[in-house]
């Protein structure tokens, strides 16, 4: 309920009115039946305009830190993250990342929409980087179309450490989806997980005309200090 609320009363038509979304490639989106939304990662933002222009429900999931801050804005964001269905994820790896990705594949089965950051966390420097197989995974054993989409200057918007977007036209860019079924029944398989994987980074790199760098961002990230928010 808080959902729809946030999305149609609260919160979307303030953002529609001052951020004005405008959308390229809408129609590549399916109206119904089970589909994944593959994005690029550009920004904290990238959660609050996808999902307010896709008429549907999406479900991300989204690091567990977000879930656990202190204080005020802990809680805001934490009420924020909840109340939108976004779905906690340990990004160490292992059987914690395993569950968020069991429960998306639990949301596509029943027919739903899936977002996902096959990067893993937002870029960096506003460059492409190497996606993680998670997105494949869901795709191999849903059989769900993949369509990606890219945040084309969400970057500009709201950088990495700021605390409070600038007004400017947001821009997004839907392809056509991807079908994957010619790999039913090799979920699992290493080599062909990851040739899913860079079909899809190769998608987003040409819809969004970004630098491809075939490394992962979080590789990047953790030799860079941390950006105090302005």
């Amino acid at each position: 309920m808080l959902y729809w609320l946030m999305k149609y009363v609260i919160l979307g038509p303030w953002l529609r009115l001052i951020f004005r979304p405008h959308v390229e490639g809408f129609a590549h989106l399916p109206a119904t039946g089970p589909v994944i939304l593959a994005s690029n990662h550009l920004s904290f933002s990238d959660s609050i305009f996808l999902p307010l222009i896709v008429p549907r429900k999406v479900t991300f999931v989204a690091k567990a830190e977000y879930f656990t801050g202190k204080g005020i804005k802990g809680w805001l964001t934490r009420l924020f993250f909840v109340g939108t269905g976004t779905l906690p994820i340990d990004r160490s790896g292992g059987r914690a990342a395993q569950a968020a990705l069991d429960a998306q594949l639990a949301i596509l089965r029943a027919g739903g929409v899936a977002g996902i950051y096959p990067e893993g966390t937002r870029s960096p420097d506003g460059r492409l980087y190497r996606g993680k197989t998670g997105v494949a995974r869901l795709a191999l054993e849903s059989g769900a179309p993949v369509v990606p989409v890219v945040m084309l200057n969400l970057d500009e918007i709201q950088p990495p450490g700021k605390l409070l977007p600038k007004v400017a036209q947001v821009k997004i860019r839907f392809g056509a989806p991807l079908d994957f079924s010619r790999y039913a029944g090799l979920a699992g398989d290493r080599f062909v997980e990851r040739a899913v994987t860079d079909e899809i980074m190769y998608e987003l790199m040409e819809l969004s005309g970004r630098e491809y760098v075939d490394i992962y961002a979080q590789k990047i990230k953790n030799q860079q200090p941390t950006p105090v928010p302005a």
